[in-house]
């Protein structure tokens, strides 16, 4: 279904005059500027998002936007009728929105970050697009596994618009909620693709992305007030430093984002909740003990996933996604496995830095994090439920600490049996003489090295949880 208001017929027109005469200086001087890096060759395609840019932004850093939460944003995607493209084959294009950590750090732990969120923010989305507001649009979709992603089709030779919706706002991403001027920025990024022969929209045409940062609602205003008061009170010759402020804010080419939605599905069906991993062993609860569903092995964290020298470079680029080196994938895009084991550390650092290098050398060659305590731990068998293995004894799991603390036994029990930290109520030690002690951290420092135990659980009538018995 098409997505179009009916316009007067010279919606268009007024549309792209209004464009000219508000972003005119702007587009003059930021296509000049890009002219000159690229040798005279024009972007494709323009977008621009029809929100202020920050005065209090110095003339070589990047143009900075705010944007209030949950407040609808247009994006206005301009035909050639304003900027010059190469002829594509199909009629339309295909355009995913997303909003994205700019920091490097949070890009390491995005998958983490966003699921995080998810997980406080039950049924909301990060990214939503407003069709009622939409103009020129084909197909929207918001997939409920991908958050902070929008997708939708619309033709480049008309006019289209698209209306966002920013539901996170920057703090919710930092340690300690200061106020919006201390939150986290993000980056807000379209990337466009055309179809191939079989009609699929997968081959890449442009990318295009701006910095924002998000507020609660009214508070950009009340930011870009003060900003622009603050300029104010400057001097001619301290203004100069600080870019001028536009009303409009243009997406500026960059390199398209990794596609990363194949590997967010296999990350999201391997993980039940950001606080945990689902692990090999699937097991239910019943009343007063775990009846496993398959029996394996707790594997220690990072250790099970190696690069191997047989890798393909798509295994290879695949392996760089999963241990959060999506921003060197492109780097690396006709490497195998062999071809980046050989580097050193000294090769990794000067192509990563100092960081990453060193976290890329340590992970390929496999380096993991020393457990603090190995604990081993058996479901204690119902009556009537005969033995896995007759004459065998019984299966215990390893459980890997790497601290010393309830939390983290809690985690490591949840994770075995597939339950999230939060319905495990209690953990107790039962003694020989049948008294039960609630473990606290300073009793999970005391205990032994490869201690064994058999666990019991009770139903907590009340949560609807579980007190978990270490005998």
């Amino acid at each position: 279904m098409l997505f179009c208001h009916p316009q007067p017929e010279s919606y268009h027109q007024h549309s792209a005059s209004y464009i000219r005469e508000a972003l005119a200086p702007f587009l003059k001087n930021e296509e000049a500027r890009l002219m000159a890096e690229n040798g005279a060759k024009r972007t494709p395609f323009q977008y621009i998002l029809c929100a202020a840019t920050s005065p209090a932004v110095k003339q070589q850093e990047e143009a900075l936007t705010y944007l209030n939460q949950g407040q609808s944003y247009e994006i206005r995607m301009l035909n050639r009728k304003l900027v010059e493209y190469t002829d594509i084959s199909s009629k339309y294009v295909k355009s995913i929105v997303r909003v994205v950590f700019h920091d490097r750090r949070l890009q390491y732990m995005e998958h983490q970050q966003l699921e995080g969120w998810k997980w406080n923010r039950p049924g909301d989305r990060i990214l939503d697009i407003d069709i009622p507001l939409s103009v020129g649009i084909l197909e929207p979709c918001s997939d409920p596994l991908h958050l902070n992603t929008i997708e939708f089709l619309w033709d480049p030779l008309k006019n289209a618009s698209v209306f966002i919706q920013v539901n996170c706002i920057s703090t919710e991403f930092t340690p300690r909620k200061h106020g919006g001027e201390k939150g986290v920025p993000f980056r807000i990024q379209v990337d466009t693709y055309t179809t191939n022969e079989h009609g699929e929209y997968v081959e890449h045409f442009h990318s295009s992305s701006c910095q924002v940062k998000v507020f609660k609602p009214k508070g950009a205003d009340r930011k870009l007030k003060t900003d622009r008061e603050k300029i104010d009170k400057k001097t001619p010759q301290d203004r100069e430093k600080y870019q001028p402020s536009h009303d409009a804010t243009l997406l500026k080419e960059c390199s398209p984002w990794p596609d990363a939605l194949n590997l967010t599905s296999h990350s999201t069906s391997s993980t039940s909740s950001p606080i945990y991993h689902s692990s090999p062993t699937s097991c239910t609860f019943t009343e007063g003990n775990c009846s496993p569903n398959q029996q394996g092995e707790l594997f220690m964290p990072g250790c099970s996933d190696h690069l191997l020298p047989s890798s393909s470079p798509q295994d290879t680029q695949q392996w760089l996604h999963r241990h959060r080196f999506s921003p060197f994938s492109r780097l690396f895009t006709s490497f195998a496995g062999a071809d980046l084991l050989r580097m050193t550390k000294e090769d990794l650092i000067q192509i990563c830095g100092p960081a990453d290098g060193i976290r890329l050398f340590n992970t390929m060659k496999g380096r993991c994090v020393q457990p603090r305590l190995t604990i081993y731990v058996c479901q204690q068998q119902a009556r009537n439920q005969p033995s896995i293995k007759p004459g065998c004894g019984e299966i215990y799991h390893a459980l890997y600490l790497e601290e010393l603390t309830l939390l983290d036994l809690s985690e490591k029990i949840a994770t075995l049996y597939n339950i999230t930290p939060q319905q495990i109520t209690q953990i107790y030690r039962q003694k020989t003489t049948g008294i039960h002690i609630l473990v606290s951290d300073e009793m999970v420092q005391n205990l032994r090295e490869e201690t064994s135990f058999i666990i019991s659980t009770i139903r907590d009538e009340n949560t609807d949880g579980y007190h978990v018995v270490l005998k």
